[in-house]
């Protein structure tokens, strides 16, 4: 006997409630989602707005996969060499001394393909400790403040300690610096800020209408964009938050965000067949996630969940409880918010069971 017919109506049943149960919860801010599914011409919205309106959210590290695919469309024009060294691209003066480890200076030995893979060495200016004991993301959560891309190298280089030589074999150290560099990359070839490339290359050409990089010109706009939790705590950060440039500083929704990944996975932002190449070699960054050349790859180890098969998820996720995935089993795109700082895990265990939901009902169709 044939299994029942998929069921949308249950579906989309259960995942509202199953999001409206980590809306009840008080770590939570507001929760944006969309799912979809392209294949089956299926989606699925939810705001919890209090106005009911879409509101935008800080995607925070989400803003990488942006600049890597900036870099790709560089790469593929033939303007930038992922296996150049990227003092090639920049000032002297940016990229040395920025790895000395016991001595030996691997500055130059950095290259473009090491920045985006996390497999350079560098420190991280923002979550690694100083010689003070405290780190820079520490501080701006007691009290905002601003800093520049020469505070960042400072940081970097006075403050803090490379972790391994770059290129060792299967090593990652996941660094906001590497992000910060390659921004620094897009301005010196693009010969225009960051943002403004972003926005002339990927943004406008989507039509994501609802998508910015959140800059100093726009700090008084931080009220209007929704807000983050620190546990239950509100955070009020914008000079912070317009800080990160393009290691973590765009702004979106649920549904730009779905646009853009659908673009990304899909070869309309850059050759489609530079992602098999991107995720030949995964290293392990924070268990379970685990990054390639540009993206992560979210795998969940069997026992977590009652040894239930989790298919891998691809994409990258942000500090403030941003996800941008792709299933590529499922053609499941899943892209959302939990506006939580503190409690990292929770944006992943809820997009663990919105995907196995996703997936118990795609099965009962077979």
């Amino acid at each position: 006997m044939k299994n029942a017919p998929f069921n949308l109506l249950k579906l989309e049943g259960g995942l509202g409630a199953l999001v409206g149960k980590y809306e009840a919860r008080p770590d939570t801010g507001e929760l944006h989602f969309s799912l979809a599914i392209p294949s089956r011409n299926w989606n699925w919205r939810w705001s919890s707005s209090a106005s009911g309106s879409v509101r935008r959210y800080f995607i925070a590290s989400a803003t990488k996969l942006y600049v890597t695919a900036l870099i790709m469309q560089l790469r593929h024009e033939g303007r930038l060499d992922l296996d150049a060294s990227a003092a090639c691209y920049l000032e002297p003066s940016i990229m040395a001394g920025i790895h000395l480890l016991r001595g030996v200076d691997s500055s130059r030995s950095i290259t473009v393909r090491h920045l985006l893979s996390h497999t350079s060495g560098i420190a991280d200016y923002f979550e690694q400790c100083r010689d003070d004991g405290i780190s820079q993301y520490r501080e701006c959560i007691r009290h905002d403040f601003g800093w520049s891309f020469d505070d960042v190298l400072r940081i970097t280089k006075e403050q803090l300690t490379p972790r391994f030589v770059p290129g060792s074999p299967g090593k990652a150290f996941y660094s906001d610096t590497n992000y910060q560099l390659l921004g620094a990359i897009i301005e010196s070839i693009e010969g225009v800020a960051c943002e403004q490339a972003l926005f002339r290359r990927i943004i406008q050409p989507l039509g994501l209408a609802q998508t910015f990089s959140f800059t100093n010109d726009i700090v008084t706009c931080y009220s209007e964009i929704a807000p983050m939790l620190f546990g239950k705590k509100p955070m009020t950060i914008p000079r912070a938050m317009a800080s990160f440039r393009a290691d973590g500083g765009m702004i979106s929704t649920a549904d730009d965000g779905i646009t853009f990944l659908q673009a990304f996975m899909t070869g309309k932002l850059f050759p489609a067949h530079y992602l098999e190449e991107m995720q030949r070699i995964w290293n392990p960054v924070f268990p379970p996630l685990e990054y390639g050349v540009g993206l992560m790859r979210f795998l969940l180890p069997r026992y977590y969940t009652l040894f239930m098969k989790m298919p891998p998820m691809i994409g990258h996720s942000g500090a403030s409880g941003a996800l941008l995935y792709y299933v590529p089993k499922l053609d499941l795109y899943i892209s959302g918010t939990v506006n939580q700082i503190r409690k990292r895990s929770l944006s992943y265990n809820l997009m663990v069971r919105l995907v196995m939901a996703c997936n118990s009902y795609l099965n009962t169709e077979k």
